[in-house]
């Protein structure tokens, strides 16, 4: 049994594989200061809820944007693993060239969920990722990582507008009653909501310009299921899509 971890900087999504097949998948809190042993400990809970232990695995791969955790993952499969066990770090095969002037700046989570969208369209595309941070990455038709974009995430600018705005509380992401809100939570609610799916459609339309006409957009994370609904460039949302990109690179390099 294969253990993908991908490791943001907000959250944590694990997932088990047999053969292209996942079994399981969970999310939980990153906690940048954890240990190995209380890594071992969390993974070993959450795979016993659905009857698995960490007997069963015999191979593990990380992608990770923390850096303080890539060894505690590493020295946490050496312990509680009897598993080979691959990080997505430079040298690692992905069978996708990377065309950035520094290749070594290309997140691990970037550079892996590239490689799943590629091998799902084999064409020109680019991933959205809703998490801490929202970013674009572009895949020439060729399967080459050409770079991308990044922006604030929405929970990002959510929390940073309740703190510095003193009389606007916390709203969850619901869906706005229309464009005009008719009480400050609806008013911002629409702001989110509407703000950022305008913002991801006026940059999908500046990729098409240089991808192609033809290009396919496919969105994942956290935050697309309350903000892709009101996009018009997205064609798909996989919230699976890194863990997918883990099990391929993880074929690769076996």
């Amino acid at each position: 049994m294969l253990l993908a971890i991908d490791v943001g900087n907000t959250q944590t999504h694990i997932g088990t594989f047999e053969g292209t097949e996942l079994l399981e998948h969970w999310r939980f809190g990153t906690d940048a200061e954890a240990t190995a042993d209380e890594l071992a400990v969390r993974i070993s809970s959450v795979l016993e809820l659905r009857g698995m232990n960490l007997a069963a695995v015999d191979a593990a791969i990380l992608s990770s944007v923390v850096p303080p955790l890539t060894p505690e993952y590493a020295q946490m499969s050496e312990r509680y693993l009897d598993a080979g066990f691959i990080s997505v770090v430079p040298g690692v095969k992905t069978g996708i060239a990377i065309k950035m002037d520094n290749p070594h700046e290309v997140g691990a989570d970037r550079l892996v969920n590239a490689v799943a969208a590629y091998d799902r369209f084999g064409a020109a595309c680019a991933v959205v990722d809703f998490g801490t941070a929202i970013t674009f990455d572009a895949i020439s038709d060729k399967g080459e990582y050409l770079g991308g974009v990044i922006g604030p995430g929405v929970r990002v600018s959510m929390e940073a507008l309740t703190e510095r705005a003193a009389k606007l509380p916390k709203v969850d992401l619901a869906e706005p009653s229309g464009v005009i809100g008719k009480t400050t939570q609806a008013g911002m609610q629409a702001g989110m909501i509407y703000g950022f799916a305008g913002a991801i459609d006026a940059i999908a339309r500046r990729l098409i310009v240089e991808l192609g006409p033809e290009t396919q957009f496919i969105a994942t994370g956290g935050g697309a299921d309350a903000i892709v609904p009101y996009c018009e460039a997205i064609d798909e949302v996989d919230d699976l899509l890194t863990l997918t990109g883990l099990r391929l690179i993880h074929e690769l390099n076996a």
